[in-house]
């Protein structure tokens, strides 16, 4: 969390440049809806959930709990409770995604690949799985059989990951 300021900074200029674009594009459904802002902004809210991916924490509500609320209080002042961070955690997907799309570099020529499985169920309960049923797959890693999808990541010799590159999943 050393760099907990560069990252703000960082997602606050993106955020700055985005989200007033971003609202002019949506579409509405006709009916009046209330555009009041809530006591956290975007960006420390992306900020938060880029620090807790940083961090070395396994889950999240520790994290927020017991780490973030009681030692960077003064940095986020207006914090919200965990459960209200949560509902609000979704309205970031696309800005969240734009951003780290934006962070992308060009392809060099030299590039490491790596993956890894994102387990939806246990082997055992894929017939009854029926939630990602027509997405996921079986597949095989370095610890066996799965049943999920395969991440894949493609990164240069600079640090920076590949641009326009379609991931296949298994």
């Amino acid at each position: 969390m050393d760099k907990l300021v560069d990252i703000f900074c960082d997602v606050d200029d993106f955020c700055t440049i985005f989200i007033p674009q971003w609202e002019q594009q949506c579409l509405t459904d006709g009916t009046r809806k209330r555009k009041r802002s809530g006591r956290m902004t975007m960006s420390e809210i992306m900020t938060i959930i880029i620090a807790f991916h940083t961090s070395h924490h396994r889950d999240f509500k520790n994290f927020y709990t017991g780490y973030l609320a009681r030692f960077f209080k003064s940095e986020f002042p207006n914090l919200l409770s965990y459960t209200r961070f949560l509902e609000v955690m979704p309205n970031t997907v696309i800005p969240l995604c734009s951003y780290f799309s934006s962070l992308k570099s060009e392809a060099t020529g030299i590039e490491f690949i790596d993956s890894t499985s994102i387990k939806v169920c246990h082997n055992l309960r894929i017939p009854r799985h029926k939630t990602l049923s027509g997405l996921a797959s079986r597949g095989k890693g370095t610890m066996g059989w799965f049943y999920g999808f395969k991440l894949h990541l493609i990164v240069n010799h600079q640090g920076g990951c590949r641009k326009n590159h379609a991931c296949k999943c298994t």
